[in-house]
């Protein structure tokens, strides 16, 4: 009887639910990375991370903002110092600019051997001189016509009537829109600002001598004056950059006085040319008028327009022919603006439009018509300190 050999059965693995078997843990596949993650080698504790490529923002420390706080603050006290003490700043102010630009006249009759103390008699004394003569041209004219404002504003309002329908036409369009049924005249400003404006235009006694005397004792002891502030440093390189700022702000504000003294008493006598052609009244003072305004910028040519503009109305028969004269006067200016100052001056001192209108608007604010004419002067003296302590290092953008 033969028997059949039967196969082995192999093994089955034991169920998960034998009791007494265990289950080989199952593996995970492998997981990629994702791109934005970064492998750090591998360091010991205390090792620096390596820089990012990316760039980091920048962080305000609390530091910079106490810093920034403190200096905000002494700049608020300093404008409001400058402000409420003006009797005493303002001619001090006054008498160290005007000083600085009269001082290269002092060095030149030095060479003549003339005492640096009488130098600044004498050179006062012209200025002063010359002030006067102007203010003598515009003076006469000024009483003359003071002397008949209410005969001058009613021939004023009698011209004006000439925008009385132009005006009844605005009020029939707003009556139209639901705006106010009044009707609306012109009116003429009262004389009652005349004696305030010329209080705020005019120093004191007191002020005016201190500016003298201040202006006089600059003048004489500048030098002594240079060379207590360049000594006052105790390395050199800082005595020569002292002296560097001290010798450029002393050529800028000589040169600008010149030049603009030049220009303005050229636009004075052309002022005064128009005015004498085109029949104006007074031509010498309102052409001595025009030199003193155009000293403030922006400021003064407006003003002399609307001058120009009041004396035609009142002393011609008709109104176009009193806008003549001021219609010439505003092309000279726009010449003189656009043209001829930015090419004498422009070359000596660039000033940007931009900060001559916000340093004129801020020193008026400040210390009004005298804070208009040093507005200019004491921003190219920020200019020169900015270049000096703060230079650029930094790379320069390229050209478009």
């Amino acid at each position: 009887m033969s028997v059949t050999p039967t196969k082995p059965v192999p093994d089955k693995p034991a169920s998960a639910n034998t009791p007494g078997t265990k289950t080989p843990a199952a593996k995970s596949p492998p997981t990629k990375p994702l791109p934005s993650e970064r492998k750090l080698p591998s360091a010991t504790e205390g090792t620096p991370i390596p820089d990012s490529t990316g760039e980091v923002p920048p962080v305000i420390r609390r530091t910079e903002v106490v810093a920034f706080a403190l200096v905000a603050l002494l700049i608020i006290v300093v404008i409001f110092s400058l402000y409420f003490a003006r009797a005493f700043f303002l001619p001090i102010t006054m008498a160290f600019i005007v000083g600085t630009m009269l001082s290269p006249a002092a060095s030149f009759l030095e060479r003549y051997r003339i005492p640096r103390a009488l130098g600044a008699v004498l050179i006062v004394a012209v200025a002063s001189a010359g002030s006067i003569f102007m203010i003598g041209l515009i003076a006469s004219p000024v009483m003359e016509w003071s002397s008949k404002l209410p005969e001058l504003g009613s021939i004023l309002k009698e011209k004006m009537h000439v925008f009385d329908r132009p005006l009844a036409l605005w009020q029939q369009l707003q009556s139209m829109l639901g705006g106010p049924d009044t009707l609306t005249t012109l009116y003429l400003p009262k004389i009652d600002w005349v004696q305030p404006t010329l209080e705020f235009l005019s120093p004191t006694l007191a002020e005016f001598l201190l500016f003298i005397a201040t202006l006089i004792l600059f003048i004489a002891s500048w030098r002594e004056l240079r060379r207590a502030m360049i000594m006052n440093f105790g390395d050199r390189p800082a005595r020569l950059r002292t002296l560097r700022i001290l010798n450029e702000i002393e050529e800028h504000l000589g040169n600008y006085l010149l030049v603009v003294t030049m220009i303005n008493i050229g636009v004075g006598i052309v002022t005064g040319l128009i005015c004498a052609v085109t029949g104006m009244p007074n031509p010498a003072g309102l052409g001595a008028l025009a030199a003193i305004l155009n000293f403030i910028p922006i400021i003064g040519p407006v003003a002399m327009f609307a001058v120009l503009v009041v004396v035609g109305l009142v002393a011609f028969p008709t109104i176009g022919a009193g806008l003549v004269a001021p219609a010439l006067f505003a092309v000279m200016t726009f010449l003189e603006g656009h043209f001829l100052t930015p090419m004498i001056v422009g070359r000596r001192l660039a000033l940007n439009a931009l900060a001559v209108f916000i340093a004129l608007a801020f020193w008026t604010w400040l210390w009004g018509p005298m804070g208009a004419f040093l507005s200019s002067p004491l921003l190219i003296v920020a200019l020169i300190l900015k270049e000096h302590l703060m230079p650029a290092n930094e790379p320069q953008l390229p050209e478009d």
